[in-house]
This record gives structure tokens, sequence and C-alpha cells, in this order.
């Protein structure tokens, strides 16, 4: 008898050289979800071997329970979930990957992130860009080593400036191509404390009162 191990490597290389156009529509839907578990599975393997979890271009929509089943085990240090379409993160994330010094959530379709993430203590570096907040999450004031801020490319108009002078760690923060007010971009432009990023947009006809 042929071992079972054989038998799904050869489904596999079956499947792989099928002709979609001879598939049925169900059938590429299962063969492409297929593809992506396989590259989920083999990036968290990947993971316990670096100690950092790479599930960016995954076709996303959450961060499956699976994963944190397959890094019970492992301690990770960074978490890209970048390009994907992922709408929102749960708050057990923060307790699952509580060690985490690097996470990217930018090219997604996020608006919100829990207060939970504030718990991630060994957080450094955010990258929330190329998304659709229109405000700062609670995590950018609140988590204490956080040094690099990049929600560049978003719809945020407003900034709790005094707040965001009071993070302890922050370094570098990057709020370029927002819609901010330009009160706000004037009032970042003076900021010293650390650098921000703004984009400066020229005066309107209407905003001019020299005219």
């Amino acid at each position: 008898m042929r071992p079972p191990s054989s038998q799904f490597g050869a489904d596999i290389t079956n499947a792989e050289n099928s002709d979609p156009n001879n598939m049925h529509p169900m059938m590429v839907c299962t063969r492409l979800a297929g593809r992506a578990i396989i590259r989920v599975v083999g990036r968290c393997n990947d993971a316990k071997e670096n100690n950092n979890l790479d599930l960016s271009e995954c076709q996303l929509m959450q961060v499956p329970d699976a994963v944190y089943h397959l890094m019970r085990h492992t301690e990770l240090k960074g978490c890209n979930l970048s390009s994907n379409v992922i709408t929102k993160i749960p708050p057990k994330f923060a307790v699952k990957f509580s060690l985490i010094t690097e996470l990217n959530l930018s090219n997604n379709q996020m608006s919100k992130l829990p207060d939970e993430l504030a718990d991630l203590t060994e957080l450094e570096k955010l990258d929330i860009s190329h998304n659709s907040f229109t405000s700062l999450p609670h995590v950018a004031y609140k988590t204490p080593k956080l040094t690099t801020l990049n929600a560049h490319h978003n719809f945020i108009t407003e900034v709790d400036i005094e707040r965001l002078k009071e993070c302890p760690s922050l370094q570098d923060v990057d709020l370029q191509e927002n819609p901010l007010t330009r009160k706000c971009t004037e009032a970042l432009q003076n900021v010293t404390v650390f650098r921000i990023a703004v984009t400066v947009r020229p005066l309107q006809d209407w905003e001019d009162l020299t005219i």
C-alpha cells in the first residue's frame, strides 16, 4: 500500500498541474484557498526558526485562530500582516504575541485598533500606513517603548498633539498624506520633542486672509 504522505503529495501535484480553464469555479476557489492555507502554515513554520512571523500578501481578512495555535510555543519578535484585507485585530492578539517589537499592519482596511494593543510593552515600531484611520489609535499614545509610528496615507484630520508629546519614547512619526487641518499641520511642524513628517498642502484662496 502506498504511504498516505505519498498520496497526499500526488494530490497536490495533480492540483498544481490541472488546467484552471477546465475546472469548476468552486474547485478553483477551493484550490486557491488550499494554497493560501499552505502558505500561512509554511510561514508559521519559518517563524518558529527566526521568531518573525511574515503573513504579508496572504489574502487574509483576519488573523486565523490556527496561527495563534501554531505560534503558541514561539516568542515572536516581529509580525508582518501587511498587504492583506484585514479590517480588525482582535484584543487577544496582544496576549498571544505580547513580546513583539515590530508590528506591520500597512496596506489593509483597518480604521481602528483594540486598546489592548497598548499592552504590547516591548513594541518599538508600528506601521499602520495605507489604511482607513481617521484618528491615531490609542496604542499610538500609550505603548511605553514605541519609538517609530508610521501612519502615512490614512484619513486623519486631527491629532491630540499635547498627548502625543507626552509619549515617553517616540522619536519618529510619519503623518504624511493625511487630510490634516491646516491648524493641526502647523502645530505639528512646531513640535521639537521628536521628528514629525507631515504633508504641507498649498494655501487655498479662501484660506488666504491677505487677499
